[in-house]
């Protein structure tokens, strides 16, 4: 009976994390990604647009959305991707869909041997205070 507890505690941890879901989370209108291309060492920041494809390579990457703990809790910005290699010639392959976490960037990592992508922090973060009425 005591071992039901330590898993349940981790079991609730790691959905919590998977789902992206912060503690009075921020949402961004973008993200910073960073990118490397592995062939020329060469690192470019990538910045994404919620809902909008931009292009690192031959990768496709759309931000679904992009979340950021407040100021007052521990730093994390998590993002929802989907990255797509597009090659002429050929059908879209899919990489990656899902969470990426800017403290954990080997957590959930693209697996490609050409590219590596890992998120940076979210732009434009606004606190629901915000748009609250004065």
């Amino acid at each position: 009976m005591p071992i039901r507890f330590p898993i349940a505690v981790f079991a609730f941890s790691v959905l919590t994390l998977a789902s992206g879901a912060f503690a009075g989370d921020l949402q961004g209108s973008g993200a910073l990604l960073q990118g490397l291309d592995k062939v020329t060492a060469r690192i470019s920041p990538i910045h994404a647009p919620v809902g909008q494809v931009v292009r690192f390579g031959t990768l496709e990457i759309t931000v679904q959305r992009c979340l950021k703990r407040p100021p007052e809790e521990p730093p994390e910005s998590a993002a929802l991707l989907d990255i797509r290699e597009v090659r002429p010639g050929e059908a879209p392959v899919a990489l990656f869909q899902g969470w990426m976490f800017a403290s954990s960037p080997s957590l959930n990592a693209l697996d490609h041997p050409v590219y590596d992508v890992w998120v940076k922090d979210c732009l434009n973060v606004k606190s629901p205070l915000d748009n609250a009425p004065r």
